[in-house]
């Protein structure tokens, strides 16, 4: 099993759910995140001045998949997410050893 974690831009979250629904990827956590990469935050006006703002608002999304969707899934949210411009995020990918749903106790594939 795979660990996806995509960091993306928040008006970018509906679409990347959407695309992972419509594979049949029912499950997602997703968290409201800060943080910069390349372009090392941005500038914004404020109060008719120029304000340098350090850390980029961006939505974090896990999901948990079977190793044969990995790559499908990861394709779908790089076409979802993408917008073309500087700050689309990044997706990383993780072995994850062992899944167990806490109610049923049923494990691994059958837990996600």
């Amino acid at each position: 099993m795979k660990m996806i974690i995509a960091v993306i831009k928040p008006f970018k979250l509906d679409e990347v759910r959407d695309a992972l629904t419509g594979m049949g990827i029912h499950g997602m956590t997703v968290t409201d995140v800060r943080g910069y990469g390349r372009q090392k935050g941005r500038s914004e006006m404020y109060e008719g001045a120029e304000a340098a703002v350090q850390f980029v608002n961006k939505v974090k999304i896990d999901v948990c998949v079977d190793d044969g969707m990995m790559d499908q899934a990861v394709e779908t949210i790089l076409k979802a997410a993408s917008s073309g411009k500087v700050g689309d995020g990044k997706v990383f990918v993780y072995d994850v050893e062992k899944v167990i749903r806490i109610r049923t106790g049923e494990k691994d594939s059958a837990a996600v």
